[in-house]
């Protein structure tokens, strides 16, 4: 049995410290914060509830499998998992709304056919189809195994153009460039749209980017009711079940080395704690964390900022609203949740909604972060009456979430993606320090609920088999 120090309490964390007890280790946590989840917060004033943090999920099936290896208890057992149908809809900066069912790919082609015209869905598809292949290429080296040695690989974009359409004539083409040439006006407006949500820019994002759209899709958008944050404790409890400690309100200060490996952890009080491993579930940018030798990622990617809107309504919630809404604006992504949902409301005559906007890193298509009363502006397109409708609202800036979580200026790291040259790859689940591995949205392979959770199996695997764990088959 090995003493391991995880330092951070999220959901990356938090699922290497469930699979590391199970497989019988003494695990602590050590969190800066006075509580868990990480980006999974919650806010609750007079009767409304509302996440901080990520609203949906996607790939439930990683939060499956973990509950499986780590209980009796599935997954279904301790949350109430629900897919959001119809997926989304878009109010595009024209003023046209269009609704996407979830799953039924012919029910995605009608809808598009409809809004847009004839023949429409056929070239979404086509372009799913291609994001399909670059899935299927990547899905295990990027997701499922720790980041090969041999990682340059993944800095070849997958995507397979179309040929003939002159976007492999100079350089690999941009999600921008499949969205103009492949789809072409408003449909491609959709697919950029739907990868600005996750903070990345479709002007410098390679066409692999496809990928997130094609997973949505595929496999749908998952809620839990009472809020995202539920999810969270349900992951704590687990680990309580699992024995694992919690140290809350105790920032780490650095990670002890002795003797060329990991052994243990500083604390910001000055007290010492030692341990044969130690994981780390933060930015590992703001430990000093050694990181693997010079050509290996280390996250060039410094991911998106968020701002959200808190929003309090009175009068009921229509029966016809949709879950989501995009809605687009010129250098703004907005993003509107609307649940279904009496755990978030005080009762039936009154709405909870929130309204996060995405602010990418610095590129050619982006802007300066909007207000939040344009923010609201925004918010009244995908809410009619919104104005009138409003009893209070509360904004969560970039600098709140950096207070909630530690995220130097309140990043929100993207997913791991292929092509790119690798910028868009996060360092490995291994460092340059042996005894030293990093999990969560910060680490291989990236940002997301999903993502962050299959560092649990990464970490875990490479402690308790060795390096050469190369991912569960």
């Amino acid at each position: 049995m090995a003493r391991i120090a995880v330092i951070g309490a999220g959901m990356g964390a938090m699922a290497t410290a469930a699979r590391l007890a199970v497989a019988g280790h003494q695990v602590t946590v050590y969190e800066r914060g006075s509580t868990y989840g990480g980006s999974l917060g919650r806010f609750e004033r007079e009767g409304f509830a509302f996440d901080t943090g990520p609203g949906l999920l996607h790939l439930p099936a990683v939060y499956r499998d973990l509950f499986v290896k780590t209980g009796k208890r599935r997954l279904e057992d301790c949350v109430d998992l629900v897919q959001v149908d119809p997926a989304v809809r878009h109010v595009l900066a024209d003023g046209t709304a269009v609704i996407l069912p979830g799953t039924s790919r012919g029910g995605v082609a009608a809808a598009l056919d409809e809004a847009f015209g004839t023949g429409s869905g056929d070239r979404w598809a086509a372009v799913l189809n291609r994001a399909r292949d670059a899935w299927d290429a990547t899905r295990r080296p990027l997701l499922e195994e720790p980041l090969r040695p041999d990682w340059q690989v993944l800095g070849r974009d997958p995507y397979p153009a179309v040929r003939g359409s002159g976007l492999l004539r100079r350089r690999p083409p941009t999600l921008a460039d499949i969205a103009a040439r492949e789809l072409g006006g408003r449909l491609g407006e959709l697919l950029a749209a739907r990868v600005r949500e996750y903070g990345l820019d479709p002007a410098t994002a390679p066409a692999s980017a496809t990928v997130l759209p094609y997973m949505e899709q595929t496999f749908g958008s998952w809620y839990v009711r009472g809020g995202m944050r539920v999810l969270a404790t349900a992951l704590y409890e687990r680990c309580r079940e699992r024995r694992v400690e919690f140290v809350f309100d105790a920032p780490v200060r650095e990670v002890l080395a002795r003797e060329g490996r990991a052994a243990g952890v500083l604390l910001a009080d000055g007290t010492e704690h030692t341990a044969d491993h130690v994981v780390c579930g933060a930015d590992p940018r703001q430990l000093a964390v050694p990181l693997p030798p010079d050509g290996v990622p280390v996250g060039a990617a410094a991911g998106a900022t968020r701002s959200t809107l808190l929003l309090a309504l009175r009068g009921a919630r229509p029966a016809d609203t949709v879950h989501r809404t995009l809605v687009h604006s010129p250098g703004t992504q907005l993003t509107v949740l609307r649940p279904d949902d009496p755990a978030v409301r005080p009762d039936a005559d009154h709405e909870a909604v929130t309204v996060s906007a995405v602010h990418a890193p610095a590129g050619p298509t982006t802007a300066a972060a909007p207000e939040p009363e344009a923010l609201l502006d925004l918010a009244a397109r995908a809410v009619p009456g919104l104005r009138e409708r409003l009893l209070w609202w509360e904004a969560r800036t970039p600098a709140d979430i950096e207070a909630a979580t530690g995220a130097a200026g309140g990043a929100v790291p993207a997913p791991s993606l292929a092509g790119a040259g690798g910028r868009l790859l996060h360092p490995a689940n291994s460092t340059a320090l042996p005894g030293l591995y990093l999990a969560g949205g910060w680490a291989h392979p990236g940002g997301g609920l999903a993502h962050a959770g299959m560092t649990g199996a990464l970490v875990a695997g490479l402690i308790v088999e060795g390096s050469g764990f190369r991912g569960s088959q």
